[in-house]
């Protein structure tokens, strides 16, 4: 709530003063790939327009290939602001490069669910029914589907940090995907009874198609996950901070819900993390 009335404070001395006068010449912004190539570039190119004429100075949208390289332009000046996900900034070693400036509300809420789906026809009903039998989590590195998914199954009393998930699931029965629909499609061809995945692969229409959808059913959920979080590096002032999120705060519905997912809004940072930084830390100490 403090950080909440802070920057309406500042926000409002902010819209006084154009970018330029707060010392930022030029601002640079890093997103994820994570859309074909063409619809990106188009969002791209919106979005530096947009924020480019709030904040009166150059904006430029890049695309790193890594967190590694975004923490680190965040990190040396050369990035300004950052998409990542909840998992990347608690990650970070303090002091961090970067801070919370806002994060995405998905309908109503600055969290969401990781979720297990199996095969509609399949008779489980819950995580307990997965005893000794294969599953797959979408990455060693995904939030929603591997790190609070593994974290659950150590507080349930599942699995114990030191024997890992093969230690409930059974030896050779426990795959790592390269995301959520390698995950689900291991469970539709059956080579997987379940899989671990974030609850919009399932309630969205950006990963499945209705027919993938129709043949499966959610067992189980946990959570919460944070939301994705846009961060500012950290040198920049208060007044400089208030300045870019007050021009997000500018941007098109349509642009910003395509881009983000959703509203940006102001939260507490350390409550925010406090949830992925519980599980990472059960995880890094997992037998993986």
């Amino acid at each position: 709530m403090l950080n909440k009335l802070i920057l309406s404070s500042l926000l409002a001395v902010a819209a006084t003063a154009s970018a330029a006068d707060l010392g930022l010449t030029k601002v640079i912004i890093a997103l994820k790939p994570d859309k074909n190539p063409e619809a990106m570039s188009a969002e791209r190119t919106a979005l530096t327009t947009a924020l480019g004429t709030a904040l009166g100075v150059p904006v430029e949208a890049i695309i790193p290939t890594s967190a590694a390289v975004l923490n680190e332009g965040m990190a040396n000046g050369t990035i300004d602001l950052g998409w990542l996900s909840a998992t990347d900034v608690a990650k970070l070693p303090a002091p961090r490069p970067v801070a919370v400036l806002l994060v995405a509300q998905l309908k109503g809420r600055t969290t969401y669910d990781s979720v297990w789906l199996a095969r509609a026809d399949r008779p489980y009903t819950s995580i307990a029914d997965l005893k000794d039998k294969p599953v797959a989590f979408a990455s060693k590195t995904s939030t929603s589907g591997g790190t609070v998914p593994l974290n659950d199954l150590v507080e349930k009393g599942l699995v114990d940090p030191a024997a890992g998930p093969e230690g409930y699931f059974g030896r050779g029965n426990v795959w790592f995907g390269t995301g959520y629909v390698s995950a689900v499609e291991r469970v539709l061809s059956g080579d997987s009874e379940a899989a671990a995945v974030s609850d919009y692969v399932f309630l969205g229409d950006k990963h499945l198609t209705p027919e993938q959808k129709s043949q499966l059913k959610v067992i189980a959920t946990q959570g919460p996950v944070p939301t994705h979080v846009l961060a500012v590096r950290s040198a920049l002032t208060a007044a400089q901070r208030a300045s870019l999120a007050g021009a997000m705060g500018t941007l098109d519905a349509g642009l910003r819900d395509n881009i983000f997912g959703g509203p940006l809004v102001a939260v507490d940072e350390a409550q925010h993390l406090a949830p992925i930084a519980k599980a990472l830390d059960t995880v890094q100490r997992m037998k993986l």
